[in-house]
């Protein structure tokens, strides 16, 4: 004897969650008053602004724009990237017999056979 109802109950109260969240979050994004789309300047370069805040030459009056917050971002995710590349090359690693080895293993430099021939 199968118990189909009791699954398909057990499934039914979850979906209606969801489906109650998804209506009150739409209602929500539907009623939400953005106001007015606000633009930089049409000859400022946000690249150029962000150098300028990296080395602190806001006070030269160089950029336009303040970049303060991209400056936050921008090195936010340099450092996550790096993070992420230390811990593949980390994870890259083999140990044999105690000993480091190189991620790749050995390189064979005659086109992938061993022993020279051809």
């Amino acid at each position: 004897m199968s118990d189909d109802g009791s699954r398909s109950r057990g499934r039914l109260v979850p979906a209606v969650a969801v489906g109650l969240l998804f209506a009150v979050l739409a209602l929500t994004v539907l009623s939400a008053d953005f106001g007015e789309v606000a633009a930089f300047p049409a000859d400022a370069s946000i690249v150029h602004n962000i150098g300028y805040a990296l080395f602190n030459l806001g006070e030269y009056d160089l950029g336009a724009v303040p970049a303060e917050g991209f400056l936050a971002a921008f090195l936010i995710a340099a450092v996550a990237l790096d993070v992420a590349v230390d811990g593949a090359v980390y994870l890259a690693k083999r140990e044999e017999d105690g000993s480091i080895v190189a991620a790749v293993g050995e390189a064979l430099t005659d086109g992938g056979h061993e022993g020279g021939e051809r």
